[in-house]
């Protein structure tokens, strides 16, 4: 790992960064700080954040040596928000990458059968951010937490298996003795290691067979567009179904209906329509309720909670705005 002038830096053993300026021997760099001053501090405390491309090669580094017993590895980490845990509160989940590493990240929870992101971004080598702040009801209601990482460094570096994690949380199990403490954090912690072993000779690249060729051209045959046959999409569409609730669509003449005799009507060609939808193996409905004053939506989505074998959400905005609900049918 090289250590260049103009990188950016954050101290190994104390809070704080800055940009080296100058080298005063191998051991010592001077270290510009934020308010402009200039101090020298050694270079086997100091670590990259390799935030930009070095554009200078012939720019003057020094190689890091590596503290002895330091090994690369990510965590996944839960901070109880005291240390005793009667008089714990919220939780604040954190990824750590304690690597030379730079991460983009992604942090989802597992919501029945699907999984919601929460945060994704980018997180610098031997640095941590907060994912999210919990209560222990959270934590309780959504055990499963998916973390997949691309590592990768602004330099040379040698090529990472990428990280896609699901690690099971629950409070219940908590272990006031399997709290760890660590100088990054103010409160002992929960820590879940998902990766640490970072290659070091090994290639990850891998060569493709003869076999690997020719199963690649054939899969680039069938997806072709101009190969994708017309009756395969005509099936796939018979899969899918819309169905427009607005009254004017249900019934020729809507003078003298009352509004609970028009929701009714509603009410009942949802529920029919549903019923033929599962029967007869539509995996989605988009039903088009429209906005007004929310009466209609509210009632499908009561019906659908109680209907098993059905997850339901939100249709497109841009084909719908807020006026439509999207059912899966399992």
């Amino acid at each position: 790992m090289k250590l260049r002038i103009g990188d950016k830096v954050r101290f190994l053993n104390e809070k704080g960064e800055g940009v080296v300026t100058r080298f005063g021997n191998k051991e010592t760099a001077f270290v510009e700080m934020p308010d402009g001053f200039e101090i020298p501090y050694p270079v086997k405390h100091l670590v990259p954040i390799h935030t930009e491309l070095i554009i200078n090669s012939e720019a003057e580094n020094l190689d890091l040596e590596p503290e002895s017993g330091v090994t690369d590895a990510v965590y996944f980490v839960i901070e109880p928000d005291h240390e005793l845990p009667m008089l714990v509160s919220d939780y604040n989940i954190y990824l750590f990458n304690s690597s030379s590493y730079n991460l983009m990240f992604a942090y989802s929870i597992k919501d029945e059968a699907h999984f919601q992101t929460l945060k994704h971004g980018e997180i610098g080598a031997y640095q941590k951010i907060i994912l999210k702040t919990v209560k222990a009801s959270f934590l309780k209601e959504y055990p499963y937490h998916k973390i997949e990482c691309l590592l990768f460094k602004n330099v040379h570096y040698r090529a990472q298996i990428p990280v896609s994690e699901t690690v099971f949380v629950n409070p219940a199990n908590f272990n006031h003795h399997s709290l760890i403490k660590h100088e990054e954090f103010k409160l002992p912690v929960y820590a879940f290691l998902l990766k640490d072993e970072f290659i070091v000779s090994q290639n990850v690249e891998q060569e493709l067979s003869v076999e690997d060729i020719e199963r690649l051209k054939r899969m680039k045959e069938v997806n072709s567009f101009k190969k994708t046959s017309k009756s395969h999409k005509e099936q796939l569409k018979n899969l899918e179904k819309e169905v427009d609730l607005h009254i004017e669509e249900l019934v020729e003449d809507i003078n003298g209906l009352t509004s609970h005799e028009m929701l009714s009507i509603q009410l009942e060609r949802f529920e029919k329509e549903l019923d033929n939808a599962i029967e007869n193996g539509i995996k989605k409905i988009i039903f088009i309720h429209g906005v007004g004053n929310g009466r209609l939506k509210m009632d499908i989505r009561h019906v659908l909670k109680s209907t098993p074998g059905v997850t339901f959400q939100d249709a497109s905005y841009k084909l719908y705005g807020f006026g439509a609900t999207q059912v899966n049918i399992l």
